[in-house]
Formats: structure tokens, sequence, C-alpha cells
């Protein structure tokens, strides 16, 4: 005997639901605008439509209140419905298939007003007939002035009486972000109360949902339905530590990522047992993401880091995994400049001790061992993006700038190139530090390099803690060798500010120790929180893994009408052509494919045909070999 499926009947919620706005409150902006009263009436009206809709004041009486206050005109809805147009919810206007797929079984049924709602609403191939919502009442110069008190949406429970009359024979889903939206639930009127959060949150209402719905993607996936994004935004989790930059957070939680913000570092133990479930992790320089922490990484698919250093993170791990690495190699690039020119300026003419006597009550006024930079020499240890831009800066104010670098560099400016390490510290009455954080680089500066150093000269490392030996760099500010340094990273630094700071420079003659913030300024955080999340969001919205730290570089063209397959696999030959071999099995249209591959993996994106045999994403999934596959569309 066949099973005989039930008809799914989809009852929706127009205002803040349909669209991302009150309708009434848009009105109100509109009619009022450039009346004093403007202001009040439309916080009276939001006032009111919250109490409307959390079920503190009843329906009828917050539609009367609001009307009085509107002061509209018949005139004022063509510029109301075409900003609506523009306010559709986000997710409703990508999944404009599911209103064409499902007209003759969606209903509209809203407490707003069909004078607006039609309009907005049939673009979408919403059947005329299946919109149920009040209407205005006009005078004869065509005020508003009321409404229709005989029509049950302008009575209390007015939903409730609306689906009671369409007597419809099947399963009733309800997506709405008010309580008059769950009532027809609470009537025994519908199978599920889908809570709809896209646009706003209302307490009262979302413990009585059976599902909260951020976005209408979530709805659709929950339901195997037809949809316009391969999966909902909301239930990838993203976990942002060590105080991120609100604009980071901002573009992440608007992307429709689910987002939780922790303020300090995390160990080892406390990540492992935090990451498990997320998608996306975001740190700065404090928190290690080890081999350890990634084992305990089911769901990782990408890290950002927020700063320039990534060696932090255990990026050959990440690699084995098939996470992506993506980091802000030029954002903070001038704060860190600007902060080496200070220390350079604060050093040479030996304020440091100058500030710690004044406070002291002591008046130090003397020349002795106070100099200019002009005419100086500055030695600079690594010449890449702030290593060269310091050059530029310091040779502008008068120095003399030479570098030294591992890798062959082209020297900007009159700069001159040293052919050693040793040349470099023979010459420089200034040494600054900007050599990047690979594990080679452990301890490079210590006592035989201070040793190769100009007697009285000045010392600055902003590039790693790791890489300068600090007892040797103690020894030598004691015996005055060196007569001054700065210092803003650490081999140890505290994960939070509630941590004490410990070192042996603690004290130290004309000695700046700052706490690792070369990088922080609002200017530098604010791009960083900028470059990490779009370039974390391209990668998730379309697999270009362009500016990643560890995988193969690919900038892919956007896609439109196909699936795009990511596929991640060891770097093994004859990979490809599995793969090909599959798609071939399955009689798959290929519409474009791009492969890189370095030491480690292979990264293959594969265009295809939106239609295709479900079986294949199983056989993709299975080919030796594979580290991890997505479907993106």
């Amino acid at each position: 005997m066949e099973t005989v499926v039930p008809t799914k009947y989809f009852v929706i919620d127009f205002d803040s639901t349909f669209t991302q706005v009150e309708a009434l409150d848009i009105l109100c902006e509109i009619s009022l605008e450039g009346k004093p009263e403007r202001n009040r009436a439309l916080k009276e009206i939001q006032s009111i439509t919250d109490r409307g809709m959390d079920g503190s004041l009843s329906f009828r009486e917050s539609l009367e209140e609001r009307i009085v206050l509107l002061q509209a005109h018949r005139d004022h809805l063509p510029e109301l419905i075409s900003r609506l147009k523009k306010r559709v919810s986000k997710s409703f206007q990508r999944n404009r298939i599911f209103f064409k797929e499902n007209a003759a079984n969606i209903f509209i049924i809203s407490n707003g007003f069909k004078d607006f709602i039609i309009p907005t609403v049939t673009e979408y191939g919403i059947l005329k007939e299946h919109v149920f919502a009040n209407a205005f009442e006009y005078d004869t110069e065509g005020s508003i002035i009321g409404f229709d008190r005989d029509n049950v949406l302008s009575s209390n429970n007015g939903k409730v009486k609306q689906i009671q009359s369409l007597q419809l024979d099947g399963d009733i889903y309800v997506i709405g972000d008010g309580y008059n939206d769950y009532e027809i639930k609470a009537a025994g009127l519908a199978d599920k109360f889908y809570a709809f959060t896209e646009n706003i949150e209302r307490e009262s209402v979302l413990d009585k949902a059976d599902h909260i719905t951020p976005s209408l993607d979530e709805f659709l996936y929950l339901n195997n339905m037809n949809k316009a994004i391969s999966y909902p935004k909301n239930r990838i989790n993203v976990l942002l530590l060590e105080n991120v930059h609100a604009k980071g957070v901002e573009l992440l939680k608007n992307e429709g990522y689910n987002v939780e913000v922790h303020p300090a570092g995390m160990d080892e133990d406390e990540l492992c047992e935090k990451i498990q479930n997320v998608s996306i992790l975001g740190i700065r320089s404090k928190t290690q993401v080890t081999a350890k922490v990634l084992e305990n990484a089911n769901r990782l698919i990408a890290v950002g880091a927020f700063c320039i250093g990534t060696n932090q993170i255990d990026l050959d791990c990440c690699l084995e995994k098939g996470i992506a690495v993506f980091n802000a190699p030029y954002s903070n690039t001038r704060s860190v400049v600007e902060l080496a020119i200070a220390e350079i300026i604060l050093l040479m003419r030996n304020l440091p001790d100058k500030f710690r006597d004044m406070h002291q009550g002591k008046w130090s006024k003397s020349a002795s061992g106070s100099f200019e930079i002009r005419g100086k020499k500055l030695g600079i240890v690594g010449y890449g993006n702030i290593g060269s831009q310091l050059s530029i800066i310091a040779e502008s104010m008068g120095m003399d700038v030479y570098y030294y670098d591992s890798i062959e560099k082209l020297a900007l400016g009159n700069a001159t190139k040293c052919a050693s390490l040793e040349e470099l510290l023979n010459t420089a009455d200034v040494v600054s530090l900007h050599v990047d954080g690979r594990p080679e680089n452990e301890n490079i500066f210590g006592e035989k390099e201070f040793a190769m150093m100009k007697e009285g000269a000045y010392f600055v490392n902003l590039a790693r803690g790791f890489v300068v030996d600090i007892p040797a760099l103690k020894q030598q500010l004691e015996s005055g060798r060196i007569a001054g340094a700065a210092v803003d990273v650490f081999p140890w630094e505290p994960k939070s500010n509630d941590e004490a700071f410990v070192s042996d420079l603690i004290g130290m003659p004309n000695t700046l120790l700052t706490p690792h913030i070369g990088g922080s300024t609002l200017e530098a955080q604010e791009n960083i929180a900028d470059f990490v999340p779009n370039k974390i969001m391209e990668y998730i919205n379309t697999g270009s893994t362009f500016n990643s730290v560890n995988f193969p570089n690919l900038q892919l063209p956007a896609f439109e009408n196909a699936h795009r397959l990511i596929h991640i696999h060891k770097n093994v030959s004859g990979t490809l052509a599995k793969i090909n071999n599959v798609l071939a099995e399955h009689h798959t249209n290929i519409l474009g494919q791009y492969l890189k591959t370095n030491e480690t993996i292979g990264y293959v994106i594969t265009d295809i045909d939106k239609a295709y045999d479900q079986e294949l994403i199983k056989a993709l999934k299975t080919i030796e070999h594979t580290i991890k596959f997505r479907v993106l569309y």
C-alpha cells in the first residue's frame, strides 16, 4: 500500500520576516518627513509594535495607536512599496526558487496591510489570493484614517481565526518573528512554529518555537528542500579569541555565522575542549594552535590569524588536515614602523631614564648620551614588508640605512645591502630586528651577535620574542656595552591583561618594554579586522585560497548556475585522474576545473552542472587520499 505524504503548507509573516523592517515604521518615516514630531512618533510606533509582537499589548490596541501617529496618505504608499521591495530579507531574496516551486502552498498571513504587502510579495511569485492582511480606510482626500474592523486580522488572535477559515488539509509550518505567529501553533493549528530571527529576536517568542530559524536557508535545510546555498551559514560556528576588533566580529555576524567572542587567549587544554564544534577560529598572537588542538578540531575549515605572524599555528598539521590559514601580512605594517621610529628616537635621546627620573622627582637636565637620529646608521635585519617600509621612513628622516636578509631583496631608496649579518652589526648605530617567526629563527640573536655590534649601539626588537636570547641582552645592558634597547615581544607573554608580566629586562637602564603593541593601533586593528574575515569568507563561499599562508594559492572566478566541488587530498600522483574518472562514470558535465598543489596537498576545484547524480558526492568523498570535500552553491 502506497504511503500518502501530507501536503505541506507554509504560512509566512510579512513584517520583520518577509521584509527586514516593520512597514508601518517606514511609512512613519515617509509620512512625517521634515516634521518636528517625526522622531518622537517613530519611537512611539516602534515601542507599540514591539509590545504588540511580544504579546504585552493587544493587537487591536497597537494598531489603533499606530494609525493615529502615522498621519499618512494614499500618496505615501508608492514610496513605501519601493522601499519595502529593496528591504526584502536577504535569505528570502536568494531563495526565490522556494517561492516559485511552492507558490500553490505558500500563504502570507499578516496583521499588516494588503495595500503594500501584495505589490511586494507578488514579485516573488506568491499568489495575490494567498495574501491575507488588513486594509486601510481612507477619507475623501486620501488620508489614512483607520482600518477594516470587520477583518479578523485586525483583531486579537486574528491569525488563528484566519487559519481556521482556510481549512488547510495537511501539515502547516509557520515562519514568523512575533507572538501572534506562535499563537497559531498554540491553538493547535500548526505542526511547527519557526521563530525567524534574521532581522529581529524577540525573547518572549524564542522559547516557544519548535526551532529558531536565523534564515530561510536554515528552514529549507531542516526540511530538505531546494535551497540557494549548500549549507546554512548560521550552522558555521566561529570562535574569536584575544579581543579581535569589533569590525571583524561584525563582518562575520553579518555574513550569518554563529559567532562567539572570548576576550583572552586560551591554553592548549581549554582550546582542545572549545574547538570541537568550531568551523572558523580567529586568534591573535597569544593562542597556540598546536597539533593536539587540531586533533580535537573535528569541523575546523579555516584559521584566521588577526596579526602578521603565524608561528603560533602548526601550519603543517593544518595543511595535513585540510585547514586553510589566513593572516594579515600588510595590515599593521605602518603601525609597527611608526613604533620603531618612535622608540629609536626615545632611545637615542636616553628618554626612558629621563622619564623615570622625573617621576621620581629628579631633575636630570643634560645632553650627555643624547643624540639626533639624523646621520646615524640604521641596520635592519629582515627586509620584508615592515623592514623595507622602515627603511624608507628612516631614510626620509636623515638616517643612513643598511639591511641584511637571508633572501635576495631589492634595495629601496638609498639603502645599502650588507653581504652578511656581521657586516651589518659592525656598521650600525641602531639594529632593528624584523625577521619572521619560522622555527629556525629561534635565538638567532644572542651573545655572539651582540658581541659583533658597535660599542654604544642601540637594539630594537619588534619581530618575535623567541628570536633573541634575553639573558644575553640583559648582560649587554648591564655592562653598558649596548646603550639602550626597545623590546615589544618576549619569549613568554601573558595570555591576558589580568596575568602578571615577568621578564629579566624589567628595570634595565635606558630600556623600553612594551606589551606586544607594535600593531596595536586602532587603524591597524581595523585594517586587520577587515582583511582577515574577508579572506576567510571568500574561501568559505568560493573556495578561493589567494593569500592563504599554507594552502596552494588559487584565485577563482565567480560561479553561477553551477555547483562547485572542493576536493582537498594528499599530493599523491593520479588523484586528479581518479576524480575525473568518477565524474565521467556519473556522466557529469564539467564547466571548469582548477588544480594547484604544494608538497603536501592537492587542491582541485571543479564546477559542474547543477543536475547530477547524488551518488557522485559519495563517490568523490571516498576517493583514496581524500582529506576534505565540500560542495558549494
